[in-house]
């Protein structure tokens, strides 16, 4: 048996020797004094039958200390017993520890979000590398690989971008199966201190639904985000987006502040496109999004009954909703609406989009272009271009009983785009084209009511944009 003091005590030879311990385990002394812990043992047989001889080494002394030296051999013997060699099950440990450290949590990322989004990352982070470190959905055709992937652009977009924020800079580079659910908890919990509770349960559903796709893939055993989501702070209550009309309950005095708002929002130095499609959003109280993205290729302004023809791709829904066929939201246009976009024309009739960003002409407008017009005008946190949905639903849905027709509040909602869950897709086809005429007489009545008092939107043209650097400014305009 060996001891400290006997292995400390050797010294190097002209040829290696060896100093013997116990159960097939020896320290091995080359002939330049290095130690190192081996043991033999035999394992199968030859072809002649005979048993066939094998080394393992567990390591230099005294990095490898005699006791844990011993330890390791217990294994390796333990394993013998069970009849399996301890030199493969070692490369085979080797291994698996070598293709851990490749799956990383952002390389096992990388392939779940192929998978539902059929974008290719190599191929959007090529783009974004000659595009300033950005991209935008609406180029998306440029890195999809797969166009029947199970997301929309959009949400693929969302869940990229979330994930390359908040997680991958946290927990991308560790390996998978070395993350477990406290390490998940402290990176969700450091985005709920900044106040993004809701941004905090969707990365975890996004992390888990990351770690379901490895335990399907076979290169991790457990899903630590599954079971941490009451560990977060509740999701606060949404609220409604705030429209001018909260609160007021008369018909007059919904219909004098809508005005009121046009009235100054119009009045504010800035774009004449941006008071254009202030007007536009009002006049057809369609989401901003489907707003900033509308291109003038999906207009009818000759038509007998005009019409702004949506596409379902650019709708809200998931991916089977905006694939429809026959999905496309139809907008009937007011006389009012039909003038606003003849000016509109005059500005960006030359491009693609109708409202193109100021600097980058085939990127929309922001959708907080319009959100900022309102808050110069003073109506901050008193309304949002969201919230000219409610005053049309609400001002329409509330006119006395001799302006309404039987029917009126379902063609209201089909003007919304607030479709009932449908049994096929060609009945869904038929309501969203259903009581055009009926739609257009709305669309007229409701012009008349917030805009037909106001100024021809071709004055909006030539009005200063700005105010000057000094002066008394917007008191004085």
């Amino acid at each position: 048996m060996l001891t400290d003091a006997k292995i400390k005590a050797a010294k190097k030879r002209e040829k290696k020797y060896r100093l013997s311990d116990a159960g097939q385990l020896y320290l091995e002394v080359s002939t330049a004094g290095g130690k190192s812990w081996r043991m033999n043992y035999t394992f199968g047989v030859n072809p002649k039958g005979k048993p066939i001889q094998k080394t393992l080494t567990f390591g230099p002394y005294p990095a490898l200390s005699l006791l844990d030296a011993r330890a390791r051999r217990d294994e390796a013997k333990a394993l013998l017993r069970e009849g399996r060699d301890p030199s493969v099950e070692r490369r085979l440990a080797v291994k698996a520890q070598t293709i851990a450290h490749l799956n990383t949590f952002e390389s096992v990322m990388g392939t779940w979000f192929e998978l539902n989004s059929g974008w290719s990352i190599e191929k959007l982070r090529a783009w974004m590398k000659t595009h300033d470190g950005k991209f935008s959905p609406v180029h998306c055709a440029n890195w999809t690989i797969d166009p029947n992937g199970r997301w929309s652009a959009q949400h693929a977009s969302d869940v990229i971008t979330s994930l390359w924020r908040d997680i991958t800079p946290a927990i991308g580079e560790l390996p998978i199966t070395s993350i477990k659910a406290p390490k998940v908890l402290e990176v969700l919990q450091a985005i709920e201190r900044r106040g993004a509770i809701e941004t905090a349960h969707r990365l975890r559903q996004r992390i888990s639904g990351v770690f379901t796709y490895g335990i399907a893939a076979g290169v991790c055993d457990e899903n630590p985000a599954a079971g941490i989501g009451k560990a977060l702070k509740d999701i606060p209550k949404a609220k409604p987006q705030p429209s001018i009309i909260d609160g007021m309950e008369t018909q007059e005095e919904r219909v004098a502040a809508v005005k009121k708002m046009l009235t100054d929002c119009t009045a504010e130095r800035c774009r004449a496109e941006t008071k254009l499609a202030l007007l536009l959003l009002a006049l057809t109280h369609v989401r901003p999004g489907e707003l900033a993205g509308a291109r003038w290729e999906e207009f009818n302004l000759d038509a007998d009954q005009p019409f702004w023809r949506l596409p379902a791709a650019r709708m809200k829904g998931d991916k089977e909703r905006k694939g429809e066929s026959g999905g496309d939201h139809i907008v009937a246009l007011s006389t009012h609406a039909v003038r606003v976009l003849h000016v509109l024309r005059r500005l960006t009739g030359k491009f693609g989009l109708c409202f193109p960003s100021e600097r980058h002409v085939h990127q929309p407008i922001s959708e907080n272009t319009l959100r900022a017009l309102l808050i110069r005008a003073g109506y901050y946190q008193r309304h949002v271009p969201h919230g000219f949905r409610a005053a049309f639903s609400t001002i329409m849905n509330e006119r006395p009983a001799s302006d309404r027709m039987e029917g009126d509040r379902d063609v209201i909602d089909l003007m919304l785009a607030h479709l009932p869950e449908q049994k096929s897709g060609s009945e869904s086809a038929y309501n969203r084209a259903a009581h055009m005429p009926r739609r257009h007489q709305l669309a007229q009545e409701w012009g008349d009511l917030i805009v037909g008092e106001m100024p021809d939107p071709e004055t909006y043209i030539g009005q200063p944009i700005r105010y000057a650097a000094t002066g008394p400014g917007r008191l004085a305009a």
